[in-house]
């Protein structure tokens, strides 16, 4: 009953990588590529950018982009390549067996002869121990254990002579007679094995004619060659849970119908017909799990097809030529081997093994059995098919072909989220209202104009925060602006926002307490106000082809950006007015500001056409507070020349500077204030702002270009705002 008043406690730990955490939103996303897009102007190549590189907040959490999944993907590959040797090692794994079950062979046979001449062996199967109770006498005949085991099995080898017969006068074996008759036996199966064929084909072959005498070297015979047997069979029917010669008659005649009725559906399709898929599923869907049309089974039965051939190809061709002949014998029913034959050219028809990779370059030691190999290749053919497809997404924009599944199984769970991050990337900020498209193209809305905007401010700010660089208090004071937590006392004019605590505590101060309270004018305080002027700004943004190769650009494009959210964000009734100048001036709109890019600079400094421009835009207002906010890496170089004709380019130029400096005088007189910021300080450039600044009685600095917005901010910052006294 006391549940409800018990709180839930909660544990936090900071971020480290490991956490899961849903998805990355669509600030995280316009973040990431708000850069790129204000360096290029272009959101179709920033979006690009962001999927080949990836999203990565402040908080630590990353979606992988395909550039670094690929680049897994190829170390995985070349993992694999340099590990396991394909060339001989499938081969080499099947001799190993193959001597292994001999030398099994060849033990269980020695251990009969020392048996038989009492000398039993540790942990023998039927034979006592060493010291054990029921230990048999030396010279005492052992007891049969199976017929394989007897002399009588060595009649199917063309042996004469059994174990338990009688004599020709009808007495039993004595067991001297047994011992000479087993070491016969034993004599004859040791030349048997000695004489195999080197070829595994032939080994395998005579050894399935062969009795074992030891019953662990035939189990693992026949494991052996049933392993293979359903091997062989899987590389077109995944299904296949048994090898052939544990199928009961019933069974093979199953198989022998599912076959034919699978020939037939690929010539079907060959014909363009479309076969009975369902039909066929429900008679023989046991052999093809996970397959839902028939696309689906050809596809599987490609790729299993895909991992046999490519052990073929990557074998030599006396190798090649040895398993192939495996193959064959193993498949054991001549009119299974003519059905599988053709089997094997219908899937060629619809589905061409050409397409799909076959040879790789494996370069390491360790060997691999058949089944281990063909799910190897299988791997590796799967990462060359999901290579192309991150290959094809990278050139298309197409992260929707990307089989997220196999990117799972390939490479794991952290590339997974990020494909599937990634491909919601774009579902994700058109959602959130940040992006629209138009017709092919996709294009920021105004609300993500001003997203990206506030970015640029915060980043512009961040150092602010950190140094402590902020406003200047003023003594002056206004009448109507927002008020403050400070107050004063109370003088004629001013707006009446009374602070009835100070107030009543001033009454309390001069008479002491008691009531009534008997108020004075001198006890009444209000609340202090803030001035807010209005402003009428000219961003002049240098856009000469020096600003680019200094790495300018970027910097004033981002300040300005920042500026113009700035006012729109918290003064609303100031007005912004943006003017690029190279080697001529025009005006940008907002919305034309985002899209700007290295490809807008040209030649030329025309400081003067820009400082005529903004002084013509400025005197559509009435306002006190006018201003030109100038950046810039370099003197003017750009004048006009009636005589040729239009504006002329020389650097340096005096023409040039007088025409500047003429517009400077022209701004000063209708009172604009002119402020430069100069990101290059030669001498040249020095003399020639200094003079700017004395005609004009504005201000000049000398700003990095990664410090910029600190100082442009501030300053209109301060201009704008003081606090009453």
């Amino acid at each position: 009953m006391f549940q409800r008043f018990i709180k839930n406690r909660y544990g936090y730990t900071r971020w480290d990588g490991s956490q899961r955490i849903d998805g990355l939103d669509a600030d995280d996303i316009l973040k990431a590529l708000s850069d790129d897009y204000m360096e290029n102007g272009n959101l179709q190549q920033a979006l690009r950018r962001l999927m080949q590189d990836g999203v990565r907040n402040e908080d630590g959490r990353q979606a992988m982009g395909l550039r670094e999944i690929m680049e897994r993907l190829r170390q995985n590959r070349s993992e694999q390549l340099n590990r396991y040797n394909m060339a001989s090692g499938v081969m080499d794994d099947l001799r190993e067996k193959l001597e292994a079950i001999k030398q099994l062979e060849r033990e269980g046979i020695q251990r009969r002869l020392d048996a038989q001449n009492g000398e039993p062996q540790p942990g023998q199967q039927g034979q006592p121990q060493p010291g054990g109770e029921n230990q048999q006498p030396s010279g005492q005949q052992p007891s049969a254990r199976s017929g394989s085991e007897s002399p009588s099995a060595e009649s199917q080898q063309g042996q004469e002579g059994t174990s338990g017969q009688e004599g020709a006068g009808g007495d039993q074996l004595s067991p001297e007679q047994m011992r000479k008759m087993l070491e016969m036996i034993a004599k004859r199966k040791q030349e048997y094995l000695e004489g195999l064929p080197q070829d595994i084909p032939g080994q395998i072959k005579q050894l399935s004619e062969y009795d074992f005498m030891d019953d662990q070297a035939r189990e693992q015979f026949q494991e052996l060659l049933a392993s293979l047997q359903q091997q062989m069979m899987q590389q077109y029917f995944q299904g296949m849970q048994q090898s052939l010669q544990n199928m009961t008659q019933e069974d093979v005649a199953n198989l022998r119908e599912m076959i034919r009725d699978l020939n037939k559906m690929l010539q079907e399709r060959q014909q363009g017909l479309e076969p009975d898929f369902d039909s066929f599923m429900q008679k023989h869907g046991h052999y093809f799990p996970g397959v839902n049309s028939l696309d689906d089974l050809i596809e599987q039965m490609q790729m299993q097809q895909a991992a046999m051939q490519g052990i073929m190809d990557n074998l030599s061709p006396e190798q090649r030529q040895e398993l192939q002949q495996l193959m064959d014998q193993l498949m054991g029913d001549d009119r299974i081997r003519v059905d599988m034959l053709e089997l094997a050219q219908n899937l060629e028809a619809v589905a061409p093994m050409e397409q799909v990779r076959t040879r790789f370059p494996f370069r390491g030691n360790e060997t691999l059995p058949l089944n281990e190999a063909m799910r190897m290749m299988g791997r590796l053919q799967q990462m060359e098919g999901l290579q192309d497809q991150l290959q094809e997404a990278r050139r298309l924009d197409e992260l929707g072909a990307i089989d997220s599944d196999k990117v799972k199984e390939l490479l794991g769970d952290d590339e997974y989220q990020s494909i599937e991050q990634l491909k919601e990337l774009m579902k994700t900020l058109e959602e959130a209202g940040y992006i629209e498209k138009k017709g092919n193209r996709w294009e920021l809305t105004a609300r993500g104009i001003r997203k990206i905007g506030q970015k640029a401010l915060q980043d512009i700010f961040n150092k602010l925060k950190r140094d402590g660089f902020g406003r200047h208090v003023s003594p002056f004071r206004g009448v109507g602006g927002e008020r403050t937590d400070e107050s004063k006392t109370y003088q004629f004019g001013d707006p009446f926002l009374l602070d009835l605590q100070k107030t009543l505590m001033n009454s309390i101060n001069r008479k002491g307490a008691g009531t009534p309270l008997a108020l004075q004018q001198d006890d009444f305080e209000v609340y202090r106000t803030e001035f807010m002027t209005q402003s009428s700004t000219v961003l002049m943004i240098d856009m000469s082809l020096s600003m680019v190769y200094n790495g300018c650009q970027q910097a004033a494009k981002k300040v300005s950006v920042a500026l113009e959210s700035l006012i729109r964000s918290q003064f609303p009734r100031d007005n912004l007015y943006i003017v690029g100048f190279s080697f001529v001036a025009r005006e940008y709109k907002s919305n034309e500001l985002m899209e700007l890019s290295r490809y807008d600079n040209d030649r030329g400094t025309n400081m003067a056409h820009g400082l005529m421009l903004a002084r013509q835009l400025l005197a559509r207002h009435r306002g006190v507070n006018k201003q030109i906010i100038m950046i810039t890496d370099g003197g003017p170089t750009v004048w006009y020349e009636e005589r040729y004709g239009g504006w002329q380019f020389a650097f340096p130029s005096p023409y040039a500077e007088q025409q500047t400096l003429l517009e400077v005088q022209r701004c000063t007189r209708d009172g604009i204030t002119i402020n430069t910021f100069m990101l290059y300080d030669d001498d040249w450039m020095v003399a020639f702002v200094n003079q700017m600044a004395e005609i004009n009685r504005g201000r000049t600095f000398y700003a990095d270009k990664d410090n910029l917005g600190e100082y442009l901010l501030v300053d209109y910052l301060n201009s704008k705002k003081k606090f009453v006294s």
